[in-house]
């Protein structure tokens, strides 16, 4: 009998700093892209046009492998609508849809948080009416009348 094994918590990721350029970035976008986001075929040109690399102070792209599929993908900016750099920006969360339900989003939000939490005073993100919950229950509060931030967190960071 052939079975795969069910996907869940027992099963390994690995999460590691990603570069956007192999093929398992490929697939995943193309199915964010199907779904009909398009944040990674942003973060895609971003990296390829040199726009987004993560590498300014704080900054980093991680991805979560499960053997040698890339099952979802998270990145911290400096927030590029904010002036200064006390502002972190969670970019581009993706999980692949066979993925999800299992936390992986949650590790890889809290591992942004973790490392926002060593440069940044507070963290951004602009989400999808559907992630609302989702940022809420990270502890990210509900943000109103601003145009590029729906939720926030306040690291305290320098105070």
């Amino acid at each position: 009998m052939d079975e795969s094994p069910e996907i869940g918590p027992e099963v390994g990721y690995v999460l590691k700093r990603l570069r956007p350029t192999v093929a398992a970035f490929d697939a995943l976008k193309e199915e964010s892209r199907l779904e009909g986001y398009w944040m990674l075929v942003r973060l895609g040109d971003g990296w390829a046009s040199g726009r987004n690399k993560f590498l300014k102070r704080g900054e980093g792209l991680f991805g979560m492998w499960h053997g040698r599929e890339l099952a979802g993908v998270c990145g911290l900016n400096i927030d590029p609508y904010f002036e200064g750099r006390d502002q972190g920006r969670v970019r581009h969360l993706f999980v692949s849809a066979r993925h999800r339900r299992n936390g992986l989003g949650r590790m890889l939000v809290e591992t942004v948080i973790g490392r926002a939490g060593q440069y940044f005073t507070v963290l951004n993100t602009r989400a999808p009416p559907e992630a609302f919950g989702f940022y809420e229950r990270l502890g990210f509060q509900r943000v109103e009348g601003e145009e590029f931030v729906t939720h926030r967190m306040v690291l305290g960071k320098g105070n």
